[in-house]
């Protein structure tokens, strides 16, 4: 049975649905609100604050931290500096991608590390040997989303803490309402925003002081329908949806290595070894069979299904994560869409898509199973090159 993170005597009481589903073991808020579009209004319009605690979380330290930090992951570790966030993956030995991730340098050999699956145990197996303490803070930090445009002005206002200079995929330390926290540019929306990560026994503290101050920056507490749409926009993965992990694989075609979901830019070949890399060296020269691209499904064809049948077109505002099949023009299946949306500010339908590579260049039309009235029909989509949405103020410095 679920249990509640630390803001849960927060968030409860500001759940009016009573929307709710589990996140590794947690109480997680689906919605808010009947409907998540005052949600999803805020992290594109305003300011939405989104508990991310289930988060895995894992500190490492030690004098081999950062020789076991770069054994574990396709990048190099030894280019980040103290004070910068990574983005990355994770591969066992066949190059199939275990896990992906952050990973905050907070020191010379000082690392936070976050995942989605519990990753306690494949960090310990390839630990051996090293002088390196892992230590599993998921019950012990609390983690807290703040996205948005006017974001950086609610922090700047509450924080004692650099706000202002805060470059994206960077960390600085500083205090909220008293309470230790660090807060780093990141997220998980494509929008300027920011993750404050604090002692779990205080969270509360920084929830209050958010939402205190919150008003006149239009801040909604916000749930993971919403935050599911805003991901989809910005092209960014999730893991059992638009990938399966290798851990859980029952069969080849299900494992995907770092070049099949558009992480290949993350794998850093002249590094010393690490896990996976003599499988991605092969597949680097042979190329990658599969393709992690965007489709752009033709609306027109979707409304002219449902006035055939005479109703009105009829698109779930919620993100599907049910997977469906696509084609070539030609009827021979070529890939799949993982994730599908209608996207309220792009005004239009958008999926992510793992696509057989010969047919995963930008402008390529293909074909997408779509279901009306329990028909299965195609329409017809696009290749699109990925994120949808990315917007200037994500990356701006200063972001004020």
């Amino acid at each position: 049975m679920p249990i509640g993170t630390a803001v849960h005597e927060r968030t409860f009481k500001l759940c009016e649905s009573l929307n709710y589903r589990e996140w590794s073991g947690y109480y997680t808020v689906s919605a808010y609100e009947a409907h998540h579009e005052h949600e999803y209004n805020a992290i594109r319009n305003a300011a939405a604050l989104i508990d991310v605690t289930p988060l895995y979380k894992y500190f490492i330290t030690g004098a081999d931290a950062t020789t076991f930090v770069n054994r574990v992951i396709t990048r190099d570790i030894r280019k980040v500096s103290v004070g910068q966030v990574i983005y990355c993956c994770w591969c066992d030995e066949q190059g199939k991608v275990v896990d992906d991730g952050t990973i905050s340098r907070l020191g010379e050999n000082t690392y936070r590390w976050t995942a989605a699956d519990p990753s306690l145990r494949w960090f310990e197996q390839n630990a051996l040997g090293l002088d390196v303490k892992i230590e599993d803070i998921s019950e012990k930090v609390a983690a807290l989303a703040l996205q948005g445009p006017t974001s950086a002005r609610l922090l700047r206002q509450i924080a004692e803490a650099d706000i202002a200079n805060l470059k994206y995929f960077r960390v600085t330390h500083g205090k909220i309402a008293g309470v230790s926290v660090d807060i780093s540019r990141t997220g998980y929306t494509g929008d300027l925003g920011y993750e404050i990560w604090m002692p779990w026994d205080e969270a509360t503290k920084v929830w209050d002081e958010l939402v205190a101050k919150g008003g006149q920056f239009d801040l909604h507490p916000t749930g993971m329908l919403a935050l599911d749409v805003a991901r989809i926009e910005a092209g960014l993965l999730l893991i059992e949806v638009d990938y399966t992990s290798s851990k859980k694989a029952l069969i080849e075609s299900q494992k995907y290595s770092p070049y099949e979901i558009g992480l290949g830019r993350m794998v850093n070949l002249e590094k010393e070894h690490f896990v996976g890399r003599e499988a991605l060296i092969e597949e680097h020269k042979r190329g990658a069979e599969r393709q992690f691209v965007g489709l752009d499904i033709n609306w027109d064809e979707v409304e002219a299904l449902y006035d055939k049948i005479g109703l009105a077109p009829q698109v779930q505002s919620t993100a599907s994560r049910a997977a469906v099949p696509v084609y070539d023009v030609g009827g021979a299946h070529v890939g799949k869409a993982t994730s599908t949306t209608w996207s309220p500010t792009l005004k239009r339908m958008i999926a992510l898509a793992s696509i057989a590579t010969e047919y995963s260049k930008p402008g390529t039309k293909l074909k997408m199973e779509f279901t009306v009235e329990a028909v299965r029909h195609r329409v017809s989509v696009t290749i699109a090159n990925l994120p949808f949405f990315n917007p200037a103020r994500k990356m701006a410095a200063p972001a004020l």
